[in-house]
Parts: C-alpha cells; sequence; structure tokens
C-alpha cells in the first residue's frame, strides 16, 4: 500500500495465503481505489479496508469494521451450514459489557497503537503509548481473573475478535514499528499471552486468517515516513510462540 493506498495482487505475484488474488469481479482494476471511483466518480475520501462491497448491485456497503461484523452476524444465515449460523458473537446477557469494552479496547488499544505510531510530537507519542499501555494493563488484569479461556467467558465474543486483531499484531509490528515498546505481550502479559495462543492456535477461524507476512510487510514497506527503507524486521521469532513454550526471560523467571 503505497500512494495509491490498498492495491490487489497481480496475476503473475505468488504471495501466501488464501484469496490473494487479483479483483475478481473488475477486470484490469489494481487498487482498492478503483472501486470506489466506480460507484462514485467523484470520491473524495479515504480509501479503507474493510470494505464491503455488493457485487450484484454495484455498491460499497460499508468500510465501517464496527458495522461490517454485526451485519455477518445474521444478514448471511440463509447462506450457511448449522454450525456457523449458530454462532452467536453478540449474546444478549453480555451486550452492556461488550459494548463498554469495545468503548475503551478501540480508542485506546486498536486505535491506540495508531495514535502513537503516527504521533508528531513528542509529548503526543508518550500520552498516547501511556494510555495505550494503561490499557493492555485493564484487559490484562480483566483477562488475569477468567477461569475461562475468552474474554467473557467459556465461549468467543466479539470482545475477543476485536482485541485479538491488535494483540496478534503487537509483538511482530507495533513494538518496533510503532514504537510501543514498554512491554511486549509475550515476556510482559502473561494472560494476554496465554488467551492469545489459545485463540490462534485451538480456534481455526483465527490462525487462518492471520498471515503474519502480510502484516509485517504491509506496515514496514507503507508508511514511507516511518520507515524510509521499507527494511523488515526478522524478529520476533517465532511470530507466536507455541502453547507450551515462553521466552527465555519468562521461563527463568517462573523457575
Amino acid at each position: 500500500m503505497l500512494e495509491k493506498g490498498w492495491r490487489f495482487v497481480d496475476s503473475n505475484e505468488k504471495l501466501p495465503g488464501d484469496n490473494v488474488t487479483p479483483d475478481p469481479f473488475h477486470k484490469g482494476f489494481t487498487h482498492l481505489r478503483d472501486i470506489y471511483f466506480k460507484v462514485s466518480p467523484d470520491y473524495a475520501g479515504r480509501f479503507t479496508v474493510p470494505t464491503l462491497y455488493d457485487t450484484k448491485q454495484g455498491k460499497i456497503v460499508s468500510n465501517e469494521s464496527s458495522e461490517i461484523i454485526r451485519m455477518f452476524y445474521t444478514e448471511f444465515d440463509d447462506l450457511l451450514p448449522a454450525k456457523f449460523k449458530d454462532v452467536d458473537l453478540f449474546p444478549q446477557n453480555l451486550q452492556k459489557e461488550i459494548e463498554s469494552t469495545n468503548e475503551w479496547t478501540y480508542h485506546d488499544i486498536n486505535n491506540g497503537v495508531y495514535k502513537a505510531g503516527f504521533a508528531q510530537a513528542q509529548d503526543a507519542y508518550e500520552k498516547a503509548v501511556s494510555t495505550l499501555f494503561a490499557s493492555l494493563d485493564r484487559a490484562e488484569a480483566h483477562l488475569a481473573q477468567q477461569a475461562t479461556p475468552y474474554y467473557f467467558g467459556k465461549n468467543i465474543t466479539e470482545a475477543d475478535v476485536r482485541l485479538y486483531t491488535t494483540i496478534v499484531r503487537f509483538d511482530p509490528v507495533y513494538v518496533q514499528h510503532f514504537k510501543c515498546n514498554i512491554r511486549d505481550i509475550r515476556s510482559g502479559y502473561p494472560a494476554l499471552h496465554k488467551w492469545l495462543r489459545q485463540l490462534y492456535w485451538d480456534v481455526p477461524a483465527f490462525k487462518d486468517t492471520t498471515q503474519f507476512e502480510h502484516i509485517k510487510k504491509h506496515y514496514t514497506k507503507s508508511h514511507k515516513q516511518i520507515n524510509p527503507a521499507s527494511i523488515t524486521p526478522v524478529g520476533p521469532v517465532p511470530n507466536i510462540l507455541p502453547k507450551d513454550e515462553e521466552v527465555r526471560a519468562v521461563t527463568t523467571a517462573l523457575a
């Protein structure tokens, strides 16, 4: 992603991951912006992802992730097998808690890494990174009190999904690229680290939709103002630890 924004893979490129293809509906479209301009030739906004596009009507339904995730809960149920149709990520009895958690998770963690990473002044960076780590501490304390594997009990909810997207990227990208380096997840947040690995290794939907090469190269090769030479760090190795392995510092501390 450079000056033209999000791009589709070229047919000659061989990149890892499923569904890494050219635009299957618009021959010759090279970037997501092409779809935005097809829908609205005078479009003057940002070309953001995710983008939910209606292929039949040729319209962009939404590009707001918090709206799209809620649409997916019910709008396509008639296309799904029962085991997926019956998944409820926003159960009635937890809706208030999930909404409350979403509020500070989004502003302080999901968006907090960007506030720190794109800060243009030292004081703005320090304010953002302090808020970020205070909220990571808050999530850590909550998970440390849980006797169950997920954020709100024995079942995965929207709170897990929305927090996961930032935490799985934290050590591979945000620690170095966005200077979010007060602590990393694997050595500084044992409850978050356990929760993260349970989702990644035990729930295929998380592991199968996480592609670390895409994650690391997107950030390090897109943000020229942060990384002018577009060098992608090798570490951390591995990108995510197995469930039964800890970093050396943690192993020593627990001995």
